[in-house]
């Protein structure tokens, strides 16, 4: 908890001076060494603390690495932290600490939401940079949403998110000179929603299937 205080204020510090960016670009540059591993692990650790800067990370990894490399590593990173949250909440959601979370009014309405409506609002959440995915992760573990609409949503919405902010990052400066590129993002995110509910669909058919042969 102590060192959780330290990171906090550390990062709160370094964002008030906006100092942050570099800082993370000059750590990435001192365990270069190490290859791809602090460029997945950071990402990574997003999914578990949510106070740490997930676009920050993004960015910086696109600087670094270059954008595909860059991109490579933070979806890496991204998509297994989310799992990884995702089914440990899903694993020990029983115990008392999930219990008062799930208790709370806010917590189950957006429970009931994700279950109503499966990939789609899971989808776009993922999409957008400043959502707060790890708190996301936790909810969507507590519901009742099944594993594969959750590894669908997080498998496409995060390479859609990711790629978005590698690509602004590698290229800001083009953005306000060329507005097609802005439209081809949103092109790719229509056809990462469509693919999505295809496959989704799919999935509910072979589900529905099973459930017909066990009965």
């Amino acid at each position: 908890m102590y060192l959780l205080n330290i990171m906090v204020e550390k990062i709160r510090s370094l964002a008030e001076n906006d100092r942050l960016f570099d800082y993370i670009i000059n750590q990435l540059q001192q365990f270069e060494s190490l290859g791809p591993l602090p460029g997945i692990l950071l990402p990574m650790l997003e999914a578990f603390l949510p106070i740490l800067p997930l676009v920050g990370f993004v960015l910086a990894n696109s600087v670094v690495y270059g954008l595909f490399q860059g991109f490579l590593y933070s979806w890496i990173g991204a998509f297994f932290g989310s799992v990884l949250v995702f089914m440990l909440v899903r694993r020990l959601g029983q115990k008392r600490f999930f219990n008062v979370i799930r208790r709370n009014k806010q917590v189950r309405r957006v429970m009931l939401w994700l279950e109503d409506h499966g990939f789609g609002p899971l989808f776009l959440l993922m999409c957008f940079p400043f959502s707060p995915s790890s708190v996301i992760n936790v909810v969507a573990g507590l519901s009742a949403v099944s594993r594969q609409q959750f590894i669908l949503a997080v498998f496409l919405g995060k390479s859609v998110m990711i790629f978005t902010v590698s690509y602004v990052g590698s290229s800001i400066a083009s953005f306000a000179q060329n507005p097609v590129k802005t439209v081809v993002v949103g092109v790719c995110i229509l056809l990462f929603w469509i693919l999505g509910k295809f496959i989704e669909k799919r999935l509910q058919q072979k589900t529905r299937k099973r459930s017909h042969r066990s009965g």
